[in-house]
């Protein structure tokens, strides 16, 4: 199926761990790439794909610094895992699609090898990366507009996307036939949508005047009580995992928290955090605990001030104090944040964010000091989303290009 470009360069342990001036050569060459040939997208994959395997060949000609070295000469650990470039979807071959057309990604959940991405050319597509090549499975056709969000189903036979069409649709993953479509009853942009964690046939959609629903996806059809105002245009949703609490935030800075009726989808709100006035709070996500140390509920957030954020969940209405946070490079555009899934069966606990200065980071968040711990180079353009499949094995990232990295965890 044409449509998206895949290929693989896979990068050598010395490429990541050791000389990270490879690392930065590469992201200046990504970032530039757009400028060659601007008629010709393949050359500029090929130019990469070369750059790459050039890169490779001469990082084996180094030595180790030594100060990647312990005190012994062991390897310290680079992160909690080091990361390695795998493979790269162009924008530049989506038929002149504006630029940012790929923005939101995920893996589907239990699964090592599906990933979808959404587009602001109102398509979606679901990948599959193994066996390589990878290769596009299905494109979703259906929205008018750009879409602006989308969400897996437990199950992943069921993808719901919003856009600013202002349509919710429903999708079969399998054939890419819509299910549904769904129009929201004041015909505003859909911005944000997420499944009801303990009842997929819910979804909580938002929208640009100020709202939240929960939707039936059986009939369609709202849910008596389920629908709540905001104080902005509501730009992120997300659940405690038991399902019983939702946190919303809009672009005026303040995030809302539900109490949600899982037997009727009912909206009680419960408490309200602004976080900065005017800030829009774009990205929130949430885990039950984080690790071994770490063992209170928590919400990771993106509000465009220059901060990721992490506080605490500190009763049953979802009231938020403060834990720490990590500086980042993020002041306008629609960053997002998630913790590592694995993390929790492992000392430490790590977060992994996009940033505008064209860079993925990892922190510890039990690390008092020194808490980057890893930082992937390549982008050409701001990472505005991350996507981790669920063993950790793989890493997705996408820029404001349109272009989604795919990095492959090395193996010990």
């Amino acid at each position: 199926m044409a449509g998206v470009d895949l290929y693989a360069t896979f990068v050598p342990r010395a490429l990541v761990e050791w000389p990270a001036v490879w690392q930065q050569v590469l992201a200046v060459d990504a970032r530039y790439n757009a400028y060659r040939t601007p008629t010709f997208p393949q050359f500029r994959t090929q130019y990469i794909r070369r750059r790459s395997q050039l890169l490779r060949e001469n990082a084996q000609d180094f030595e180790e610094d030594p100060r990647s070295q312990g005190p012994r000469g062991h390897r310290r650990s680079v992160s909690r895992g080091s990361y390695q470039l795998q493979a790269q979807m162009n924008r530049a071959v989506y038929d002149e699609r504006p630029p940012g057309s790929l923005v939101p990604t995920s893996f589907a959940n239990d699964d090592k090898h599906l990933l979808a991405c959404c587009s602001l050319d109102g398509t979606l597509s679901i990948m599959t990366l193994s066996p390589p090549p990878a290769s596009v499975k299905v494109v979703l056709r259906g929205h008018a507009g750009p879409v602006s969000d989308f969400a897996w189903s437990l199950s992943n036979d069921v993808i719901v996307s919003t856009s600013l069409d202002g349509t919710l649709r429903i999708w079969n993953t399998e054939d890419g036939r819509s299910i549904r479509e769904v129009r929201d009853p004041e015909a505003s942009e859909l911005l944000c949508c997420t499944f009801q964690p303990m009842n997929n046939n819910m979804t909580v959609v938002g929208n640009s005047k100020h709202h939240l629903h929960v939707v039936n996806i059986s009939t369609g059809k709202k849910a008596k009580g389920g629908s709540s105002k905001l104080t902005g245009r509501v730009l992120s949703l997300s659940f405690d995992a038991p399902g019983r609490i939702l946190w919303a935030g809009d672009d005026r800075g303040s995030i809302f928290s539900f109490l949600f009726d899982m037997a009727t989808g009912k909206l009680t709100k419960a408490k309200r955090l602004v976080v900065s006035e005017g800030s829009s709070i774009c990205s929130i996500s949430a885990r039950s605990w984080i690790s071994r140390e770490a063992r209170d509920p928590s919400l990771l957030v993106n509000a465009c001030l220059n901060k990721l954020l992490l506080y605490r969940v500190v009763d049953n209405e979802g009231t938020l104090q403060l834990k720490r946070s990590f500086p980042i490079q993020h002041g306008s555009q629609h960053v997002h944040s998630i913790f590592c899934p694995l993390m929790s069966f492992r000392q430490g606990a790590c977060v992994v964010t996009g940033s505008e200065d064209t860079c993925v980071y990892f922190f510890d968040v039990e690390r008092n000091t020194k808490a980057i711990v890893n930082k992937l180079q390549g982008h050409g353009g701001p990472v505005l989303d991350v996507s981790f499949n669920c063993d950790e094995s793989l890493l997705a990232s996408a820029d404001s290009t349109g272009m989604v990295i795919i990095w492959r965890r090395e193996q010990k």
